[in-house]
């Protein structure tokens, strides 16, 4: 089991681009004793991808689920909420449709 939840979902946008992406992140315990790096990705709407990766320790996890964080948020994606304790409106929820209470 975890000792610490890991749990991330960002969003990434460029209107220039018609951009609007998000990506998840979790590390979860799998019922064989081994540590899940599980994510999700595509653009926000729409059904997108999925990977699950497999760990012995939750320190290998958490490596690897550091690491994919890092490399997101060198590309342009920004937390939105983090992990359920804090509430940040979604986009679609915002009836101007901007977005800069995301930055």
């Amino acid at each position: 089991m975890a000792l610490y939840p890991y749990q991330l979902y960002c969003q990434r946008f460029d209107a220039a681009r018609n951009m609007a992406r998000y990506y998840m992140l979790s590390i979860q315990p799998t019922l064989f004793g081994e540590v899940a790096v599980t994510r999700a990705w595509g653009r926000i709407g729409k059904r997108g991808g999925e990977k699950t990766e497999m760990f012995e320790t939750e320190r290998d996890a958490a490596v690897h689920f550091l690491d994919l964080a890092r490399r997101k948020h060198a590309k342009g994606y920004r937390p939105v909420a983090s992990c359920g304790n804090a509430h940040i409106e979604h986009p679609s929820n915002n009836d101007r449709g901007d977005n800069k209470h995301l930055r």
